[in-house]
């Protein structure tokens, strides 16, 4: 399985970012897809995530200001970030669970300033 992800960039402070991410490969079930991000100097931490059937987590730094989706048929997911903060400025890294193995996309930057 290999993951494609795109939608990285600078963006200002308070503004909106989409993160796409793509699937490909020999793919029978995913069945958890999500986002980490990884700050300079910190740990890769996890951003949301979504089942198969659409139960999504978030965690607390983003919770009521994003929204992840996904479309099985296509493999895809897609992360919808507003009201962006200094500190959301990380590398994005795609995240997918195939039959227990965990595949990830080589990561996208995101740099919120002004």
């Amino acid at each position: 399985v290999q993951l494609q992800a795109s939608g990285g960039g600078l963006v200002q402070p308070g503004g909106s970012l989409r993160l796409s991410c793509a699937a490909s490969g020999t793919i029978l079930s995913i069945n958890v897809m999500g986002w980490y991000r990884q700050a300079p100097g910190k740990e890769r931490e996890l951003v949301a995530l979504i089942t198969s059937g659409g139960t999504a987590n978030y965690a607390d730094s983003v919770k009521g200001r994003s929204t992840i989706s996904r479309d099985n048929a296509k493999n895809t997911v897609s992360l919808l970030v507003n009201s962006l903060k200094p500190e959301d400025t990380a590398v994005y890294y795609c995240h997918a669970v195939h039959f227990l193995v965990d595949y990830w996309g080589k990561g996208t930057l995101v740099t919120v300033s002004s």
